[in-house]
């Protein structure tokens, strides 16, 4: 269906042809078919399937035709920051012609602005539940005319603690009778079903099922490759296939920023978002991104979400998500609108076991196949020390950093480990390419194996304890050291919460600091003779004998 077909106010139709929307996606036929007829809903649709179109054009619909609508206001809750912004440019560019004003209300940020926005008048109110819950009880917002209520990636509202903040929000607002309530979401799970059923009436429940155009066309790989060589194998592909874009995907605050720097030594300039960056600096930084100044993002999965960029041609999967459907959201980034796109992910001895649920989630294989030297970049942050800040945000909105550091080399997977000729030795060796074949060998046996065929053969190559070791990159199973020069414990037989060895640089926690050198080397400190008593001492101890 054309939004030509659609019998929308011609405002509406100006702010649709400005945006550059013809052909209704799924998800926007069917939300405008039943939401025009003031019918609450709540939706199961993946990111970039154009849900957020959807429910703005049906909003701004109504409140230029329905006569019980005008003059009433929207409030769209979003999970974060990012979202808010890119929902607030969305409404700006629908909205160019009707002559509604929409905001966004975030934390982060000072009050000055948003307040004055406030007074000024704001039709469509779009925020974070804690920044609003904040203007409404402080009384700058008020929420008695809202007319419509969108709660948009209520599946991330719940998975980040927003369950209480949406429930207490709710309670503020006209009945449910008097408002129209839309709930969308990657995921129809229990939380979002009971919100649904207990905040709305009558609510008629759309699923767009994920289309294949997250699996099926886009080019994916999994390569085996040990966590010492991850940074090295990155900047291999990135400078032999030089995206336009790119985003890497990591699992923790401190990889994303941890991994930006080392991209930066290496000489390729990157920029890391994650939710302790002040905001400022955040739509600084999707700014740059959006408009090409920034080819490569590393990013959390919070961090990123509701993150649209327009022709991303590279994700790398740096980490493999801990949520098999959080696979489908990064590598669906680079396929959107019909394009196809490519998907590196790299599988470690660390995060191996996350790899059997993803492929149960997508009911598909991903093409796999094990690291070889040739595949590997120069990586010059071998061995550099990284410091990481603490960007955690103070009551003003603004980042403390200098805080901490990198403080464990090894924590990043980079630190300890031998240098570059010794890697390219080894490589160059028989045994090691023998290895190679070895491994490569069983990867070709797996497109016949069954998932728990698949996950015992995992538990197999990559489990602790003898006989086990320790996989690197290309299937090696070291002894006493992996490939990278690192020491492998568990090939050492130690296990789970032995203490092993320290390095010399390692920096010892100040609670083993007080036994002084021996203290330091793991060692309890050599017992101190008994100190010897002065002569009053002695009289003393002698008179309390006599006793």
């Amino acid at each position: 269906m054309n939004y030509s077909e659609l019998t929308l106010h011609e405002k509406v139709q100006l702010g649709v042809a400005d945006a550059g929307y013809v052909t209704c996606t799924p998800v926007q036929e069917q939300v405008l078919s039943l939401a025009l007829d003031g019918s609450d809903l709540y939706v199961q649709s993946q990111t970039g399937t154009g849900k957020t179109a959807a429910y703005l054009v049906s909003i701004f619909q109504e409140l230029l035709t329905n006569p019980q609508k005008q003059g009433k206001k929207a409030l769209v809750m979003v999970p974060t920051r990012e979202l808010a912004v890119q929902v607030e440019e969305e409404a700006k560019k629908l909205g160019a012609h009707t002559g509604l004003v929409c905001e966004s209300f975030y934390g982060g940020v000072g009050y000055e602005k948003q307040v004055a926005a406030l007074k000024k008048g704001v039709d469509i109110i779009i925020g974070t539940p804690g920044r609003v819950i904040d203007l409404q009880e402080g009384r700058q917002m008020d929420l008695s005319q809202i007319a419509f209520l969108v709660v948009d990636e209520a599946d991330r509202m719940f998975d980040m603690g927003f369950y209480p903040d949406l429930r207490k929000l709710i309670k503020v607002l006209p009945k449910s009778d008097v408002r129209q309530t839309m709930l969308f979401s990657a995921t129809l799970n229990s939380y979002v079903k009971n919100l649904a059923w207990e905040y709305t009436r009558d609510a008629k429940e759309i699923t767009i099922e994920a289309e294949n155009i997250t699996v099926d066309e886009i080019d994916q790989e999994l390569i085996h490759v040990s966590s010492d060589d991850k940074i090295a194998l990155l900047v291999g592909i990135i400078q032999r296939e030089k995206p336009a874009s790119l985003i890497i995907f990591c699992n923790t605050k401190r990889m994303c920023e941890v991994l930006s720097k080392r991209l930066k030594i290496n000489g390729i300039e990157s920029e890391f978002i994650i939710g302790d960056l002040p905001q400022s600096k955040r739509l600084k930084i999707m700014d740059r991104f959006k408009a090409g100044e920034v080819k490569c993002l590393v990013a959390t999965d919070v961090a990123a979400r509701g993150i649209d960029v327009n022709d991303l041609a590279m994700v790398v999967n740096y980490d493999l998500p801990n949520e098999a459907e959080n696979y489908v959201h990064r590598i669906g980034r680079t396929a959107r609108a019909g394009k196809s796109g490519k998907a590196y992910t790299f599988c470690s001895e660390q995060d191996v076991y996350q790899l059997v649920p993803i492929e149960r989630y997508i009911e598909k294989q991903i093409p796999a196949r094990v690291c070889v030297a040739e595949d590997l970049g120069e990586d010059k942050s071998k061995g550099v020390y990284i410091r990481t800040e603490d960007w955690r945000e103070d009551d003003g909105g603004r980042g403390r950093r200098g805080e901490r550091s990198d403080r464990r080399s090894g924590r990043d997977g980079r630190g300890r480990g031998s240098d570059r000729k010794q890697f390219k030795k080894r490589g160059e060796s028989a045994e090691f390419k023998r290895e190679v074949r070895s491994t490569s060998d069983d990867l070709a046996r797996l497109s016949t194996m069954s998932a728990d065929e698949r996950m015992k053969y995992y538990k197999e190559k990559y489990a602790g304890g003898t006989g086990a070791g320790s996989a690197n990159g290309s299937g090696a199973v070291a002894s006493g050291k992996n490939a990278g020069g690192k020491r492998d414990f568990r090939a050492k037989g130690l296990q789970r919460g032995a203490r092993p060895e320290r390095h010399k640089n390692d920096v010892v926690p100040r609670s083993q600091k007080k036994g002084g050198k021996n203290a330091r080397d793991g060692k309890k400190p050599a017992e101190q003779p008994p100190k010897k008593l002065g002569l009053i001492a002695r009289l003393k101890s002698l008179i309390g004998r006599g006793k």
